[in-house]
């Protein structure tokens, strides 16, 4: 997710659709293929159906909606919105693009308890690996399936929610501490 968003005049609903490269790329190289080759064409209208390309604007829209953007502001330009509501259509970009691992750094920041709590449902959805910066601990607990924590140079897997990891660590460093106990006697 961008941490900046420039005061662009593009469309909120633009701006989002921007999330997804390829879909944008097909558009262009759609409006520019030669009328004459028609096998060129079909191909891009191929590849166009097989991202979804279709339904591109009806995806960026429920996100917007999700984010807690009105039907109206879809068509506001971008530099007609708040930070905060910067924010969220720097959020709505990324969700847009389609990935196998998306990174969100306090992605909680600048949303409300309903828009949190869509964020989670969407996230629960999400085909590939989110890698989550959060302070948010109900966040965490309502996303998450795995944590990945360092410490010391190593890693370690815990599986469950933030507060399983809590419990999990805390027994681990537990039996830690008893052996080292034990081998000190």
């Amino acid at each position: 997710v961008a941490q900046e968003t420039p005061a662009l005049e593009c469309s909120a609903l633009d701006y989002v659709l921007d999330g997804d490269r390829e879909l944008r790329r097909l558009e262009h190289e759609l409006e520019h293929v030669s009328h004459d080759d028609g096998i060129r064409h079909g191909e891009l209208l191929g590849e166009f159906d097989a991202i979804d390309g279709y339904t591109a604007s009806s995806r960026g829209s429920k996100l917007l909606a999700g984010l807690g953007f009105s039907t109206e502001e879809l068509s506001n330009p971008v530099s007609s919105f708040s930070g905060g509501w910067r924010m969220r259509l720097n959020l709505a970009q990324a969700l847009m693009c389609r990935s196998d691992l998306l990174l969100l750094d306090e992605p909680t920041n600048h949303l409300d308890l309903e828009t949190v709590v869509w964020l989670e449902q969407w996230l629960k959805t999400y085909q590939g690996m989110l890698l989550v910066i959060s302070h948010d601990r109900d966040f965490l607990d309502n996303t998450i399936k795995q944590i990945l924590h360092v410490e010391g140079g190593a890693l370690t897997l815990y599986t469950g929610t933030y507060e399983d990891f809590e419990n999990q660590r805390a027994e681990r460093l537990s039996l830690q501490q008893l052996a080292f106990d034990n081998n000190s006697a």
